[in-house]
């Protein structure tokens, strides 16, 4: 397996070790014991999230600012571009972002701890994720930046206007947003 620290070290791309031939392929998706080795700290997965989006579909940027979640997403059919915020007011890396494609074929994950708003949009027709949280759905809790906020300055591979719920289009921008002490 292996492990790379993005721009933002707390998110982790994870790449697994693949076991490929010609009846398929097969690889480890999650070990609890290798995982928290790899973070370097105990975290306790409560549930377990599978979305379908179709292509151009933007999601995010979401977060709960009480009841916060740790996330650790893979795509298994299809391809996104998957983005983490840092909303951690005490960190250096506050108010930066970072993004990774993740995809069916790659077969990558991202670890997005605690503290950060996540969003995705889909690159190809459709895309299917999966994704553990630390901690349940708190609706209440929930909150989310605007995806297109000037101040982030997101890089999203947009090939055409995105696909945005109601909701997510009434996201604040990151200046008028809550963060996480």
């Amino acid at each position: 397996m292996n492990v790379t620290p993005l721009a933002i070290s707390d998110i982790l791309l994870i790449e697994p070790n693949l076991f490929v031939d010609k009846r398929g392929f097969f690889y480890e998706s999650f070990n609890h014991a290798v995982f928290e080795d790899i973070i370097g700290r105990q975290v306790k997965f409560v549930q377990d999230n599978h979305s379908l989006s179709i292509k151009s579909v933007l999601r995010g940027l979401h977060y709960q600012i009480k009841q916060p979640q740790g996330k650790l997403i893979r795509v298994v059919q299809g391809t996104v571009f998957d983005v983490a915020v840092d909303l951690r007011k005490e960190s250096k890396t506050f108010g930066k972002w970072v993004g990774k494609v993740l995809s069916a074929e790659n077969k990558y994950q991202l670890w997005v701890p605690e503290g950060f708003a996540h969003g995705f949009l889909v690159l190809s027709e459709t895309a299917e994720l999966l994704y553990k949280t630390t901690d349940y759905y708190a609706p209440a809790h929930e909150r989310c930046i605007l995806w297109s906020d000037p101040s982030l300055a997101i890089m999203w591979p947009l090939q055409t206007d995105p696909l945005i719920s109601d909701k997510d289009l009434q996201g604040k921008i990151l200046k008028e947003a809550e963060f996480f002490t």
